[in-house]
């Protein structure tokens, strides 16, 4: 309870003892902190588990983002990087998964280790941290970069939201037709995706074939076009220049070519959604440590809630049970495997 009070529902340990001492109960915020690093111990076997299925992908969604680390004098910008498995877009059939990891910053040596050994289809944003791991020596080999449309998107609709405008006092009227132009057709994309969510990889490459390659080759030329005719440092230019900037459009049309693959790394920002909303309730991580243990404990509660468990009863059983399981019967606490086995139970 207090594992998944903490990093489930994003009540600081402080909070939690001033509760339990409202209540009678008297715990220290260090004995609170030593049952995390408890649990966390215990809990290595299965976190092993979870990290190798992940890893065993063939795509992986990755994206990452700030975590305060208190400092001397204040705070730091560290950061949470979120790698997340899901392969129910193509009915892939294998579990979805969710790998957490912490850093002191966003050097690119970060992706480097977390995805060393590993080779497949990388959806993510643009950063340039990536891109050691596309390159072509690498070993075991390059990844392959799939883009996110909601970047690309994104940095055209702040430039036509009308409603955003208005909220910030600019006059509503301060809009660029082009971005506007650009999000509708950008939009229709996304109609089509909406419709092939959860076929098969063939089905879903033969819909992209033939009805979002036209719609995108129109876009690109017509992007092309626009961008001619203004100058380099309009804001829609830099919009559009986002899109075509070092051969990106490449990895933008993967999913053309690839019915595995989605048109946005969304899977991995949802991922990120509890550290964001946790962050104005636990302001900043302690220690390094401290950051340690939360991508620890997160991957194994985001991991329960991407497979439809209730994270704390899944917890709760799994501290239970394992000191007397024998290492060969782990993989059965496995949030899916432990779905399947509760159903069994549950029949008997």
């Amino acid at each position: 309870m207090v594992a998944f009070e903490k990093y489930g529902q994003h009540q600081p340990l402080n909070r939690q003892a001033e509760r339990f001492a409202r209540e009678g109960v008297d715990l220290s915020l260090s004995t609170l902190a030593d049952l995390i690093g408890h649990a966390t111990v215990a809990l290595e076997p299965l976190h092993a588990l979870i990290a190798g299925h992940a890893r065993a992908a063939d795509r992986l969604h990755g994206d990452d983002t700030t975590v305060p680390l208190l400092a001397k004098g204040g705070t730091r910008t560290a950061r949470l990087w979120s790698y997340v498995r899901d392969d129910r877009p193509f009915a892939g059939g294998a579990p979805p998964a969710a790998l957490f990891f912490f850093s002191t910053d966003r050097e690119k040596t970060h992706p480097n280790r977390h995805l060393g050994g590993w080779q497949g289809i990388l959806q993510a944003d643009a950063y340039r941290g990536y891109n050691d791991l596309y390159q072509p020596d690498r070993t075991p080999g390059p990844v392959t970069s799939a883009l996110c449309w909601s970047h690309a998107r994104r940095k055209f609709f702040e430039l036509a939201d009308i409603a955003g405008n208005v909220r910030k006092g600019r006059p509503a009227h301060e809009i660029s037709p082009v971005a506007l132009e650009a999000v509708r057709r950008i939009d229709a994309l996304f109609d089509i995706e909406r419709g092939i969510n959860g076929l098969s990889a063939d089905a879903r490459l033969e819909a992209r074939q033939r009805r979002a390659r036209p719609l995108v080759e129109d876009l690109r030329d017509w992007l092309r076009a626009e961008r001619a005719r203004m100058s380099k440092h309009a804001p829609v230019a830099k919009a559009i220049n986002y899109m075509f900037e070092k051969d990106r459009w490449t990895a933008f049309t993967r999913f053309l070519d690839d019915g595995r693959i989605c048109l946005t790394n969304n899977c991995a920002e949802r991922a990120l959604r509890g550290v964001a909303l946790g962050r104005k309730s636990w302001l900043f991580a302690g220690s390094e440590r401290g950051g340690d243990r939360a991508a620890f404990m997160y991957s194994l509660i985001v991991t329960a809630k991407l497979n439809d468990i209730d994270p704390q009863a899944w917890l709760a059983d799994v501290l239970a049970r394992m000191p007397n399981l024998p290492v060969s019967r782990v993989p059965e606490l496995l949030p899916w495997n432990w779905r399947q086995h509760s159903a069994q139970q549950k029949a008997a």
